[in-house]
């Protein structure tokens, strides 16, 4: 059988090119579905659906005692709207500047009869009815239109981490109780809904307030 004739000019050449063409096709097609995905996978990281809205906390009930001495439910407040915040006398600038702003609504809602202020004291153990009278006529508060509150932790606590704020573990130690969002503002409506929250740090938070206010005035209430 004879042997085979030396291969034609450039064989080899072709053939070494054949696949160094496969291969490079194959790159450019897997660079080209990698590019896809990361586009896809940018495309989803900018155009995700909004998340669902957490469901709107409530005033729970609760018995505390007033500054005054007498005591206060969560049935003395039925059909009224509530701006509350969080209160602890021992704090310093940060909590002042929020009780400031409550004290600018109170001048704000005085023709308002419908609408009371409400501070709830994280510190019961030091924010005993007469401190707190104190720390509340340092503020002009009027005790029939601005509550401070106070009573037995658990259940005071059992409302406050109910209806407004959470403890964080970072915060255990610096703030009674570790609450967190304790210079907020929370607007509550006459059904027990929290419907908004405010920065009670910021001094044009007062007029924000009232205009929220005058909105859930003007939109009836979903059965």
């Amino acid at each position: 059988m004879s042997s085979p004739g030396p291969a034609p000019p450039g064989a080899s050449e072709h053939a070494v090119a054949a696949p160094r063409a496969d291969r490079m096709i194959t790159i450019l097609s897997v660079s080209l579905a990698l590019v896809g995905l990361l586009g896809g996978l940018w495309a989803a990281r900018w155009h995700q659906p909004p998340r669902s809205q957490e469901p709107r906390r409530h005033l729970i009930d609760f018995t505390l005692t007033d500054r005054t001495g007498r005591i206060v439910t969560r049935a003395d407040l039925t059909n009224q709207f509530l701006i509350v915040n969080c209160v602890f006398t021992s704090c310093s600038l940060s909590c002042r500047a929020v009780n400031d702003r409550m004290a600018e609504i109170q001048r704000l809602v005085a023709d308002q009869s419908d609408v009371r202020l409400v501070s709830l004291t994280v510190d019961p153990r030091t924010d005993t009815p007469p401190v707190l009278a104190r720390f509340a006529d340092s503020y002009g508060a009027d005790p029939n239109r601005w509550l401070f509150l106070t009573g037995e932790k658990s259940g005071l606590y059992r409302l406050l981490q109910t209806s407004f704020v959470t403890p964080a573990r970072e915060l255990i130690g610096v703030v009674p109780g570790g609450f967190a969002d304790t210079d907020r503002l929370f607007l509550v409506d006459p059904r027990g809904e929290v419907r908004g929250t405010f920065d009670g740090l910021k001094p044009t938070t007062p007029p924000v307030v009232l205009a929220a206010l005058a909105r859930l005035r003007d939109t009836p209430p979903k059965p």
